[in-house]
This record gives C-alpha cells, structure tokens and sequence, in this order.
C-alpha cells in the first residue's frame, strides 16, 4: 500500500457509516485513492446538488408534455384551440428552461494529488478548466474570508475551489487538503532521503 494512503487512513464511504459535517449531514466529498491501478495518489471530487439527473428530466418533461397535451387536445375537441397553442408554448418555454438546467446538472470539480502534482479540474457545461500546482508550494487559504471559495495558489498562479460546497464545508476541505499536502510532503522527503 502507498504510504501516502497509509498515513492519511481513507475510507470510502459507505451508506452504514456516513462522514457528517458540521451540522451532523453527511458531507459531500471525500478524499479516496486513485483508481488508476497503483493507489499513489488521492482524489475529491465535488458536484453540484442536483435534484433531477438530466435523463430524469428528460423523462419528467415527456411526462409533462404528455399530460399537457392531452389536456390541451380534449380542449381543442370542444372547440377552445387557443388552450394547443398555448399548451405548446408553454412546453417549449418548459423544454428549454430544462435544457440549461440539465448541461449543468453534471458540473463538478475534482481535485487530484499525485506524485508531486496537485491538479484541479472545473467542468462546467462543455468547457472543462484545468490547473496544475507543484504540491510543495501550494497554498490553501479562504479567499476573502470565512466561509468563502478556497484559494490555492503557487508559482504566482491560482485557481478556486469549493463552487459546490455549502460555505461551512469549506473550511474542512481546506484542513483535509492541507493535511494531505503535509502528508504528501513528508513522504516525498522520506523517499529522496532514502534514495
């Protein structure tokens, strides 16, 4: 097993034993190995809170344009064909407003330490922004203050974090990031010392 996973002891979670956070609800991310065959290296993934994946939505707008229609047809049948334009309208207004919903229902940020890199990643939409730090000589600091996105910043660039994490989480991923990074570092110094 990696050291570095040795040391920062993960657990996946598991329905039976939930992380909580600050208010006793579960948190939304949590630190795991890579999956990438040789576990050197951990992994955050944060995603935005959707009620509706977008194949659900797409389901639930069939379902409502069904049931508008129908209602709009029997309507039409005794005479009142404006209620079908109408009902049509409102289905493509409907169906619209759903389409910018669901090309952001999988927006998400990852952020991956590995060997001496830490990477982070923001998809949203189609466009997806990436941005790689040196783990020695990253810094992980709130922006403006308490409760706002988390900095990371080295070699005079920087990138934010924490777009779909509520405010008080914040602060515990910055601790679980920094402690990884120390974590991390440690174990780089011990293998050069040691080579």
């Amino acid at each position: 097993m990696n050291p570095l996973n040795q040391q920062y002891a993960m657990t996946p979670i598991s329905a039976s034993s939930p992380q909580l956070g600050p208010l006793g609800l579960p948190m939304p991310w949590r630190a795991a190995p890579l999956e990438d065959g040789t576990g050197a290296g951990l992994r955050w993934v944060m995603r935005r809170n959707c009620s509706l994946a977008p194949r659900q939505v797409l389901a639930a707008y069939f379902a409502f344009c069904l049931v508008s229609l129908s209602i709009a047809c029997v309507f039409a049948w005794f005479g009142a064909v404006p209620v079908l334009y109408f009902a049509g309208l409102e289905l493509l207004v409907l169906g619209a407003a759903l389409l910018v919903y669901a090309r952001h229902a999988a927006d998400h940020e990852t952020i991956t330490l590995k060997n001496s890199t830490l990477a982070v990643e923001h998809h949203c939409g189609n466009r997806v922004e990436r941005s790689e730090f040196r783990a020695d000589w990253l810094r992980v600091e709130p922006a403006q203050g308490q409760g706002s996105l988390l900095e990371l910043s080295g070699a005079g660039r920087k990138t934010f974090v924490g777009r779909y994490l509520r405010p008080e989480w914040r602060q515990m991923l910055a601790r679980e990031l920094r402690q990884a990074l120390r974590v991390h570092t440690a174990t780089a110094a011990s293998g050069e010392v040691l080579n």
